[in-house]
């Protein structure tokens, strides 16, 4: 079970995860794809093929600059060595949310009906956190980050020091209608989120 924190700084972190250093594209993609062997699907009357969870990879990119000491010319003294000194942090989250399914429409049973009460308590959690952050009126001042462990773990990049990208998916039939309108209302209410972002050096 993920345990969530909080640092000093305000912060939200995973307690007992594992990071991974990599150095180059390939090694990102594949821890990548080597988290995604662990994601679980299943088929439902609406999918045959349907995520039946969340997916969050973090990626967290330090960009450095190169600090090295003057060559002391009065005794010819060697230059000191270059170090490497962080300049500035960037955390990117990029999210797959799992698929939003009416109960009723998947006759989904046993696990597969728990899984998708689980699923769509999460993505109400998040509609709620998206509504509160963009309520022009701002009548709202509490805003529900604690309501879900995915809320929670997306706290930075609602509302927060970030930059949000949105990409909602729908499907082209009649007969997913609602589904599709429901999708579209939630991206629409995402629009109104007014981040303050700043560089973290």
């Amino acid at each position: 079970d993920l345990m969530i924190r909080e640092d000093a700084n305000g912060q939200i972190y995973l307690s007992g995860v594992k990071e991974v250093q990599v150095s180059n594209p390939d090694e990102l993609l594949g821890q990548l794809q080597k988290g995604s062997l662990y994601r679980t699907v299943a088929s439902t009357d609406m999918n045959m093929v349907s995520s039946r969870s969340h997916a969050i990879f973090s990626v967290i990119l330090k960009q450095t600059g190169i600090e090295s000491l003057e060559e002391n010319k009065e005794n010819d003294d060697p230059p000191a060595q270059k170090s490497l000194t962080p300049k500035v942090t960037s955390k990117f989250h990029f999210v797959d949310l799992a698929g939003s399914e009416r109960l009723k429409r998947t006759n989904s049973i046993g696990d597969r009906a728990k899984e998708g009460i689980a699923i769509n308590g999460s993505l109400l959690a998040l509609g709620n956190v998206i509504c509160a952050l963009g309520d022009e009126s701002r009548k709202v001042t509490h805003i529900p980050y604690r309501d879900s462990k995915l809320t929670r773990l997306l706290q930075d990049s609602l509302g927060g020091n970030s930059q949000t990208l949105m990409l909602a998916c729908v499907s082209p039939s009649d007969s997913n209608f609602m589904e599709t309108l429901n999708t579209l209302k939630y991206a629409n209410r995402a629009r109104n989120i007014k981040n303050k972002v700043s560089v973290n050096e």
